[in-house]
């Protein structure tokens, strides 16, 4: 069985949730990883790990967030890290795609949750947006964190920095995208990989242009048999062997 272990299933984008878990249930997904990122995601991840027992959640303010999250908003995250079905911080970092402007305030905001991820021992989900250099950075500064780089997209050099740091790598539907580079590392990183499918983001080929959702996960593990040789219970070992190395909670 497998593990979404970073998917947005909120409200907002799906009409019944029951129904988008059952789909995935049918297709060997059988555990959810929830990621906030704002107040309001944050709470609605709260909500929903409370209903299901097969979710967990992550939460924490995205860099997108930076102009807009208020400090007590992280008292909120505060006074939910030690929920038993809180698994980790995120989905936190940095991100300069649309503006370096307010880069100063990311990487503050960035290390602060840095320093609760510390504070309560709990890992972190990574999210870095043509941000690499800053991100090792700051990571760097906080070594007795550990966590996933969600949605890792970039270069052997950079996935072997991470490794070696101890952070694990989420792969999603980009991996099956026919520009990706991704397929040509995946034998020199999968055993360092997670698999996630951001949904309702990233959708995998063949279906792209739809809506993603968890039970895509099946599709990117058997496109990652097929580059790697690997079976699909290979896949799943490596893939449980991490999780269970960075989530604790679990």
């Amino acid at each position: 069985m497998f593990t979404d272990t970073h998917c947005h299933v909120y409200h907002e984008y799906y009409e019944n949730l029951n129904e988008i878990f059952e789909n995935a249930k049918n297709n060997h997904v059988s555990r959810f990883f929830l990621a906030g990122s704002s107040q309001d995601s944050n709470e609605e991840v709260i909500e929903t790990i409370d209903k299901y027992s097969f979710v967990y959640g992550c939460i924490g303010i995205h860099p997108e967030e930076v102009d807009h999250y208020q400090e007590e908003n992280l008292c909120f995250l505060e006074q939910h890290f030690n929920d038993s079905k809180i698994i980790a911080i995120g989905e936190i970092g940095l991100d300069y795609h649309y503006t370096k402007e307010n880069k100063e305030a990311q990487i503050l905001l960035f290390r602060k949750q840095m320093e609760l991820a510390r504070k309560y021992h709990l890992p972190v989900v990574i999210h870095s947006r043509e941000a690499t250099e800053d991100t090792i950075c700051v990571l760097k500064e906080y070594p007795d964190v550990k966590g996933v780089i969600h949605s890792f997209s970039g270069s052997l050099e950079v996935a072997r920095i991470y490794l070696k740091m101890g952070y694990k790598l989420g792969i999603n539907g980009v991996v099956t995208f026919q520009n990706s580079h991704l397929k040509e590392i995946i034998p020199e990183i999968l055993e360092g990989i997670v698999l996630e499918t951001d949904s309702p983001f990233l959708t995998p080929h063949p279906y792209r242009g739809k809506r993603n959702e968890p039970s895509y996960v099946w599709n990117i593990a058997n496109f990652l048999c097929e580059i790697s040789g690997k079976t699909l219970e290979e896949i799943a070992e490596i893939t449980n062997r991490n999780i269970k190395e960075i989530f604790d909670k679990l």
